[in-house]
């Protein structure tokens, strides 16, 4: 296999497994900050990096002391302990939860660097070519399937808890499939009130028209699709 020739324990095999990573790391890294999302070069090239180191110290170990030691150990630990650190890039803002690609990112560069790092390195360079397609064109497909979609998520604003009822009314009285509807209340005087819902609309209505529909229920200030 052409990893075979990367995984004898050589001075410059170690090199190219570090430069292999360091690499890989980078390419995630850079895609990841062009986007202007959480999990950039730095961090995804550290923890490659890391994670190469970590393989290359058990294959050392098992060099030392052969037989003595499970070499799947550490890694194990590495897997399960970059979860808290990619569990620190999400961030959940009202109702919205944003920072998991980032996390699954940062947990992926560490699998990359454990391959690399043990000397399957065209296994690592397979994925990260793979998660690099993924992430590109799974949007357009999401959005040419979505768009065909009856379930709209909305944020509706409204003056008051009257005009609440009034919308869970209409959605019952239109035979809507309520999945969520979710009410936050005021802090303070003059603020409205928020709701977050997501529902089937009616067979036959048009998502844009719906939308308008709501808008025009006495006491709705605004309407936004999530």
């Amino acid at each position: 296999m052409f990893t075979l020739s990367f995984s004898d324990w050589t001075w410059s095999n170690i090199l190219i497994r570090m430069l292999i990573s360091l690499i890989l790391g980078l390419v995630i890294g850079i895609d990841r900050g062009a986007k202007r999302r959480g999990g950039g070069a730095r961090t995804t090239i550290t923890v490659c990096l890391g994670a190469s180191m970590v393989m290359l110290l058990e294959q050392y170990l098992e060099s030392l002391y052969p037989g003595r030691l499970d070499i799947s150990r550490i890694a194990a630990q590495v897997i399960s302990g970059v979860g808290f650190l990619g569990a620190g890039s999400i961030l959940v803002s009202g109702h919205q939860i944003k920072g998991l690609t980032s996390a699954a990112s940062i947990w992926t560069c560490a699998c990359i660097g454990l391959a690399v790092g043990i000397g399957f390195i065209d296994g690592a360079i397979m994925l990260t070519a793979l998660w690099l397609a993924g992430v590109h064109l799974v949007p357009y497909i999401e959005n040419k399937i979505y768009r065909h979609s009856k379930y709209m998520t909305l944020y509706i604003e409204t003056t008051d808890g009257k005009t609440i009822t009034l919308v869970s009314r209409k959605l019952k009285e239109d035979k809507c499939f309520v999945d969520t509807f979710v009410v936050d209340r005021p802090k303070a005087k003059g603020q409205p009130f928020q709701i977050v819902t997501t529902f089937k609309i009616p067979k036959g209505a048009h998502k844009e028209t719906y939308l308008h529909t709501l808008q025009e229920i006495s006491g709705v200030e605004a309407v936004n699709e999530l």
